[in-house]
């Protein structure tokens, strides 16, 4: 990319962000949300039999709860050898569970405010670094990130603002943003975080291919600072 850029904010293992909404409806089961607890007490890795003698399951019943947390990626899957014996007749290593580093966080309408501040943060620590501006540091990593994700865009940018919370919408040939993902702080602090959300916008239409757009700004109650108006 050429901009020294850190990614944050995103899944390197898939295009869109996975689905918090979906991780929480997982816990909500009590077995389930129980055999987590139990996991995530632990600082070794747990087996199947073990959990399911510890909250008094039968296996199979832990082993389908465990799979479905390591399914929605709040359990990490690792693979050991319990007996300590290595080489031919050791056996097959044991499939165990530990609690992953995943966080999840749910807000509606969705917010994404740790991308903004690492965003701010990286940029607060390149400009003492340089002494470059940091707004300019700040456009910069923006666009890069934009122009990262833009590029991995298959269905284009108006798919790509959808999974990450701007809510299109289409009036006439402009293409609304009904939802800012850091809308608390673009209150505060409007023209930083404005001039930040129109950089990650160019930044994605640089990359997605959608030629008939382009990004400006024009606030307005309600919605994101951000259009996408027809290209001159």
């Amino acid at each position: 990319m050429g901009v020294g850029f850190t990614l944050v904010g995103v899944d390197h293992a898939k295009d869109a962000p996975r689905d918090d909404l979906s991780a929480l409806a997982a816990l909500e089961e009590p077995t389930r949300r129980r055999l987590y607890e139990h996991v995530a007490r632990r600082t070794d890795p747990v087996g199947r039999d073990e959990a399911a003698q510890a909250l008094g399951l039968a296996r199979q019943t832990a082993a389908f709860h465990l799979d479905r947390l390591a399914a929605e990626g709040l359990l990490d899957v690792v693979y050991e050898r319990r007996s300590g014996r290595t080489g031919p007749g050791a056996g097959r290593p044991a499939k165990l569970y530990r609690r992953s580093d995943r966080e999840v966080r749910v807000s509606l309408p969705e917010r994404r405010y740790e991308l903004a501040g690492r965003l701010l943060a990286q940029a607060v620590e390149e400009s003492d670094a340089t002494g470059e501006p940091v707004r300019t540091v700040l456009h910069r990593k923006a666009a890069g990130l934009g122009e990262w994700l833009g590029g991995r865009s298959a269905a284009g940018v108006v798919d790509l603002l959808e999974r990450y919370g701007f809510e299109p919408r289409r009036e006439g040939d402009t293409v609304v943003l009904g939802n800012c993902p850091f809308h608390a702080l673009a209150r505060e602090h409007t023209e930083t975080v404005c001039g930040m959300n129109l950089h990650l916008l160019r930044g994605a239409l640089t990359t997605s291919g959608d030629t008939c757009f382009e990004a400006r700004l024009a606030p307005a109650p309600g919605r994101c600072c951000v259009v996408l108006e027809p290209a001159s």
